[in-house]
């Protein structure tokens, strides 16, 4: 079987909001556990990122939105035949427990990192190229300086008010994936597009490619529609959109 590259590509804001906040937080947790102190630079500038995001939109009442309306959803299904009572409870259950963590949180998510003196002089000199030099943020220079299990335990109480949008997140967006099963496509000529229903638009397109093909998809749309250009990239060349006919795999996720 060949391998296949998979692409993922919001229909809303507030996915895209969800989307960015994952890879976020999933370059932090791969980062902050490293002893390096370059490792924990990319960490803090992951949180930073993470910071600005939930200081722009409303991260807290987002998610409390999103989860309410799937714990509807999956109540509105429990009766309905082939519906597995255990595996509905049990997600249930998380759905409830993710709920009451984002409830239980004093205040605007990411508030303990937002108001940290240091956190702030960091993310004001990290807008400039290089402003993070040693002779920049001698403060920041010292920290990265200390022992690994100090910088990390530093890294874990910022992050206190957001693991539970974290979890909720990465809830969320599990179900939004596994809502449908993936279906065959072609692309003619490099190009695709799809009418959506209003009524019930997709959170999410999905769309696999052979990794072989060298090619990658563009993707444009909103609740109304979307539309695909698979595109080549050849060597000192700006990429353009081939000419082949292209199969690909494709999933309109909804939840």
């Amino acid at each position: 079987m060949p391998t296949v590259l998979t692409f993922e590509h919001p229909l809303n804001e507030r996915t895209r909001t969800f989307l960015r906040l994952e890879h976020l937080f999933e370059r932090f947790d791969h980062f902050a556990p490293q002893p390096e102190d370059w490792a924990t630079r990319a960490a803090l500038e992951s949180l930073i990122e993470i910071v600005a995001i939930t200081a722009r939109a409303d991260v807290r009442n987002e998610l409390l939105k999103e989860l309410e309306r799937t714990l509807e959803t999956l109540r509105r299904i429990a009766s309905r035949p082939g519906v597995d009572p255990g595996a509905l409870e049990r997600v249930l259950s998380d759905l409830e427990r993710a709920r009451n963590a984002i409830l239980a949180i004093d205040g605007p998510i990411g508030q303990i990192a937002r108001e940290d003196d240091f956190l702030k002089g960091v993310a004001q000199r990290n807008s400039i190229p290089g402003g993070s030099c040693s002779f920049d943020l001698p403060q920041l220079h010292h920290w990265l300086l200390q022992p690994p299990e100090q910088r990390q335990q530093r890294l874990a109480d910022w992050l206190v008010d957001l693991r539970p949008a974290h979890q909720a997140i990465a809830l969320t967006l599990s179900l939004v994936r596994a809502s449908a099963p993936p279906r065959q496509a072609m692309a003619e000529a490099g190009f695709y597009q799809e009418a959506l229903e209003s009524q019930v638009p997709p959170q999410l397109v999905r769309i696999g490619v052979d990794a072989n093909s060298g090619l990658y998809p563009e993707v444009s749309g909103h609740k109304n529609r979307f539309s695909i250009r698979f595109m080549t990239i050849e060597s000192e060349e700006r990429p353009a959109q081939t000419s082949d006919d292209i199969p690909f795999r494709l999933t309109c996720c909804l939840f």
